[in-house]
């Protein structure tokens, strides 16, 4: 963070300041909820949650040599104690259900003041360039692609994982110093009017909507209304910004009149162009290596056409880098600058497409941070794909529910049965006991995949370690490297599907073995 005193915190807050506190004490070090991460001149954030009170470790993180902590009540230690701040009606946040004194909302009022009044500063003073980033999928592969493109141009802060709401945002901000040239702020909302909060923390320059899908639709009540609240970010741009909008995605590139920047458009299969709307940044010649890592050519307005060959997985991951590419090459780099650090990038949000083989072949596609029916049919592509280049594999994935679908979810969750038989998958393993999960199981096993069933992680993970380690039928030699299965794993991060990963990858490749997993229509049965 930029310098401040604990008076100067206590002015832009609204909060006043505990007896033992010093005014003039200076914050020099990073602002952190977790008193563990404090380090000498740091603020610590006393942020409530619903299993523990930050307000109880403000001690121990002024020992480590925090400053002082931004507080809701008096703590004991030098602090500036925050004002109490009104429920927004219609608050559907975890953080607004797990606050029922209000002192969680006063803190995160605090933080955002804080984090608007460093940001404000930094692009008035030092030429601070915000770059937010929104969608229903891929912001945060986005985020790590436009923050390896940036970091060629200068020091760059982007958020860790999806700190992507009205924590995670300011938090990113407060990571900002007086060195620091590039933001990249990831937005997210959970209804109508939340992108629009984040902006005012964040007032982004260069502005990025990858898409319009169903994620968070039983919050939303339909896409019009989820385009409405990402369509908030082009809305906050200045008349010198940038709005980079996906050309392949209509209700996206309508939001073009929304905003008073100027516009341009990527596009990963240049549909537009054959409608007279060429996109300013398109892919051309798109090739995928055997694990779905995609080289294309990439055309811009900075000059010659660029070969791209990127490190992440999935043939949607041409979209994402052509979006990084834009706000790279309107940020000011040159084509060839971007097209080398795209080549370059690798993903820094764990459990995001994170592909790893084993040393006996067996690759393993982690994509269990979250899920819904768009990054769910991307991350089938991939495993479709990847096991398309070898032929003979069986191509396995692991999935669980979807949340936040409202009612649409059954439906949304049986159409992923045909996806799967779409891209060939021989075996699914579920996992969850819901209507949804069931509805999944049986029509994939209709559809003619081998289907298991598995009430928890823990048996899911027993189920495809079996099927791993079991040979296919009159497959002699399976034991080659370039034979082995494909597995995914995808689900909404809270079911903790990224331990079957985990477990897959730390597992001892066992002797071949004669017996073979079964592929008849099936649910419930083991292998």
């Amino acid at each position: 963070m930029i310098p401040m005193t604990l008076g100067h915190i206590a002015r832009v807050t609204g909060g006043t300041l505990s007896d033992s506190a010093d005014p003039d004490a200076t914050v020099t070090s990073y602002v952190e909820f977790d008193s563990r991460k404090i380090t000498p001149g740091g603020l610590f954030v006393a942020l409530p949650g619903s299993n523990v009170d930050g307000h109880d470790f403000a001690e121990s993180a002024v020992a480590r040599g925090a400053v002082g902590a931004l507080v809701a009540r008096e703590v004991g230690v030098p602090a500036v104690i925050l004002p109490s701040v009104e429920q927004i009606e219609g608050d559907n946040s975890d953080l607004a259900a797990g606050d029922p004194d209000g002192s969680a909302r006063a803190v995160v009022a605090g933080m955002a003041k804080l984090a608007a009044h460093v940001a404000g500063t930094l692009v008035e003073k030092h030429g601070l360039c915000i770059t937010g980033v929104t969608g229903s999928a891929g912001k945060t592969s986005t985020k790590d692609l436009i923050a390896n493109v940036l970091g060629r141009g200068g020091e760059t802060v982007a958020p860790p994982g999806s700190f992507n709401n009205e924590i995670g945002l300011p938090y990113t901000v407060l990571r900002c110093t007086e060195e620091t040239d590039f933001l990249v702020a990831e937005m997210s909302a959970r209804n109508i009017g939340h992108i629009a909060q984040l902006a005012n923390i964040a007032p982004p320059h260069i502005g990025v909507v990858l898409n319009v899908g169903s994620a968070h639709l039983g919050e939303f009540g339909s896409r019009e209304n989820i385009a409405k609240a990402k369509g908030e970010l082009v809305e906050a741009l200045p008349e010198n910004g940038v709005a980079i909008l996906n050309a392949d995605d209509k209700l996206v590139a309508g939001m073009a009149p929304r905003t008073r920047g100027r516009v341009v458009r990527f596009s990963a299969d240049n549909s537009a162009a054959a409608q007279g709307e060429a996109s300013e940044y398109y892919a051309t010649d798109i090739q995928l290596d055997d694990v779905a890592r995609a080289t294309f050519t990439m055309h811009s307005p900075a000059g010659d056409p660029q070969r791209v060959s990127l490190k992440v997985f999935g043939a949607h991951q041409v979209s994402n880098a052509l979006a990084a590419a834009a706000v790279g090459i309107e940020a000011g780099l040159d084509a060839a600058t971007v097209a080398d650090a795209l080549s370059n990038a690798h993903s820094v949000s764990v459990n995001r497409m994170d592909v790893n083989t084993r040393a006996d072949g067996l690759t393993v596609i982690n994509d269990a941070y979250n899920a819904n029916p768009d990054s769910m049919r991307a991350g089938i592509a991939a495993l479709g794909f990847t096991a398309a280049a070898r032929p003979g594999v069986r191509s396995i994935a692991v999935l669980g529910e979807m949340g936040e679908l409202g009612s649409d979810s059954v439906e949304a969750h049986r159409a992923l049965g045909d996806e799967l038989a779409r891209y060939s998958v021989t075996h699914l393993v579920v996992v969850g006991e819901s209507e949804e999960t069931r509805v999944l199981a049986e029509h994939a096993a209709e559809r003619g995949i081998a289907t298991y069933t598995a009430p928890d992680v823990n048996r899911a993970t027993g189920i495809v370690g079996e099927i791993v380690r079991t040979a296919p039928p009159g497959e002699e030699n399976w034991r080659s490297r370039e034979e082995r299965d494909v597995v995914l794993v995808k689900a909404s991060n809270a079911i903790g599907l990224w331990r079957v990963a985990e477990a897959l990858l730390a597992d001892t490749p066992a002797p071949a073995r004669n017996t073979h997993t079964s592929t008849r229509k099936t649910r419930g049965s083991k292998p």
